[in-house]
């Protein structure tokens, strides 16, 4: 990827998926794409191998991942410490968004000095 910019990558839902890549995020190469759709059939170690080639790519910025298959991958969160790409969880149409939950605002919080 040429220096002009990196892509966001997704791991959601079909219908955030879907939106994201109307949107016009999608990138599909002979060396894969910047998204998975989960479905309730998707196994726990294909989330986890997205997870890890997403954020091994240079040409990823940032990884959006809907919170309730964050849950499903939350010790690789606990564990990621890069800061590119950043990992940013947000809600799905069908799953409220928790900030207890999100480790980004879990560290925020602690920077500040309220409870982790």
């Amino acid at each position: 990827m040429d220096e002009s910019g990196k892509l966001v990558a997704v791991i959601g839902d079909e219908d955030t998926v879907t939106g994201f890549v109307l949107a016009g995020i999608g990138h599909r190469t002979i060396e894969g794409q910047n998204f998975l759709i989960v479905k309730g059939d998707t196994e726990v170690p294909v989330i986890e191998d997205a997870f890890r080639s997403f954020t091994a790519r240079n040409d990823v910025g940032i990884v959006l991942i809907n919170q309730h298959i964050a849950n499903d991958i939350r010790h690789l969160l606990r564990d990621y410490t890069k800061t590119i790409p950043t990992i940013l969880e947000i809600p799905s149409k069908e799953q409220p968004y928790d900030p207890e939950q999100d480790y980004i605002m879990q560290r925020v919080n602690l920077m500040l000095g309220g409870p982790a």
